[in-house]
């Protein structure tokens, strides 16, 4: 990789939406090197082979994830790494929400391919971008109740931990979580042990209705939002 290529990778499960994106990339740095990934334990596997992304571009509605958790689980593992949310959701609850998890921008994915590529460039420069029509609103709001509380336990977690929360809310019972994770079911026990603990709950079932509350339509209070058109 030569010294001047700026890295990124696209988390999108939407071929149009990723294709968007890869072209609001170029126009932004012509030269980039670009991964894909289709989920996030995909994402993951890339960010943990490659040696340095220099932008994450993520959506927040990817198969198998609930709410923020896809975003908290990324931020939790490479807490370093700058991600930029683009979402169809443009409630300024869930855009709060997203910020204070310390992602370096959100993007509406109506924005323009122009826009975009100006978003893309301020980022790289050590911005964060947000839409002029969201700062206000969204810095007023701030996170509220029920989501604030689990968005610090969470934090608590770790990347481990988080992939076994997110496998239990599944509905993944202890062996096939050791299954999928190529661990001992001991281990997995034992995780889950430590999640209960840290989430302040008594059970399986109680954790799972902990991680509903940072669902899209209970962050909102609205209902989620549908996936907004595209224009890039």
């Amino acid at each position: 990789m030569g010294a001047n290529v700026t890295t990124f990778l696209i988390v999108e499960d939407h071929p149009l939406f990723r294709e968007a994106l890869e072209n609001a990339i170029r126009s932004a740095t012509p030269n980039a090197e670009i991964f894909e990934a289709t989920s996030i334990d995909e994402a993951i596997e890339v960010l943990s082979s490659t040696d340095a992304v220099d932008l994450t571009l993520l959506d927040l509605s990817m198969p198998g994830t609930t709410g923020l958790s896809g975003l908290i689980s990324i931020r939790k593992a490479f807490p370093r790494n700058p991600v930029v949310v683009v979402s169809g959701h443009q409630d300024p609850q869930i855009i709060a929400s997203v910020l204070s998890l310390g992602v370096s921008g959100y993007v509406p994915k109506s924005t323009s391919k122009e826009e975009l590529a100006r978003s893309i460039e301020e980022v790289l420069r050590g911005s964060i971008y947000l839409p002029s029509t969201y700062r206000a609103v969204a810095g007023a709001r701030g996170v509220r109740g029920p989501a604030q509380e689990l968005l610090r336990r969470l934090h608590n977690l770790t990347p481990q931990q988080l992939r076994v929360l997110d496998m239990v809310r599944r509905g993944l019972q202890n062996k096939q979580i050791a299954y999928e994770l190529q661990i001992c079911e001991t281990t997995v026990k034992v995780h889950v042990t430590e999640i209960l603990r840290k989430l302040n709950v008594i059970s399986r079932t109680k954790a799972i209705i902990e991680m509903s509350k940072i669902d899209f339509a209970n962050i909102a209070g609205d209902g989620a939002a549908e996936r907004a058109p595209d224009r890039m």
